[in-house]
């Protein structure tokens, strides 16, 4: 059976959960879209994330490859459109190190864009009543180093693989960990991800709308 991978990344900054794992794990096992959910949950360590996830990958060999990180403050269900080749880390990562205006790869292109269909999602999933969007920056921690490490695996070594990046809300678990921050069920997010997952394994063009952002 093929197989889709989805991955999630351990507590930082303080956080006691994240639920990006937490959505991971939940869909751990399913079938859907004719292919069978490996969840991983990867470290807030920048650099070694990416050592775990492309050993994954060569490993499972995926159709699919949807990356889930925290986005706090967010509201919607962001699809990230773009990994740029940049760390700059505002914190430091759960190995203590706090890298500053260093690529992601050395040598590597400025930027990539997501080979999901996220136009595609977005749409799926208003029209399902989760709020969406496309997103135009992944930010510089490691969230963006996963998606750029994903991207440049892809260009350079699996061009058949569909893979991007999906940054969630915060659980209304963890607002309440972060007051006056907006959030969103965690049932809410598993669905919104389910739906993900079959859009990446089913659709083959992207939707075509105006989802740019105006600054």
């Amino acid at each position: 059976m093929e197989k889709v991978l989805v991955t999630g990344i351990e507590p930082f900054d303080g956080d006691t959960v994240n639920p990006s794992w937490q959505i991971a794990q939940a869909l751990a096992g399913e079938r859907i879209g004719g292919a069978e959910v490996v969840a991983l949950e990867l470290p807030c360590v920048l650099g070694v994330a990416n050592e775990r996830l492309i050993a994954a990958i060569e490993q499972l060999h995926p159709k699919a490859v949807i990356c889930l990180g925290l986005a706090g403050g967010r509201a919607e269900i962001s699809l990230e459109r773009v990994a740029i080749n940049l760390i700059d880390a505002r914190i430091p990562d759960n190995a203590g190190r706090q890298p500053i205006d260093v690529p992601v790869v050395a040598g590597g292109p400025v930027g990539y864009f997501s080979t999901l269909p996220i136009k595609a999602a977005v749409q799926r999933l208003r029209q399902q009543g989760i709020p969406a969007a496309v997103s135009y920056t992944a930010g510089t921690y490691n969230c963006n180093h996963i998606f750029y490490g994903l991207s440049h695996y892809i260009a350079g070594r699996q061009p058949a693989i569909k893979g991007g990046f999906v940054h969630i809300p915060y659980s209304h678990a963890l607002a309440a960990e972060h007051p006056g921050k907006p959030s969103m069920a965690l049932a809410t997010m598993i669905e919104a991800i389910r739906s993900i997952v079959l859009t990446a394994l089913t659709v083959e063009e992207d939707a075509v709308f105006g989802e740019g952002a105006l600054h």
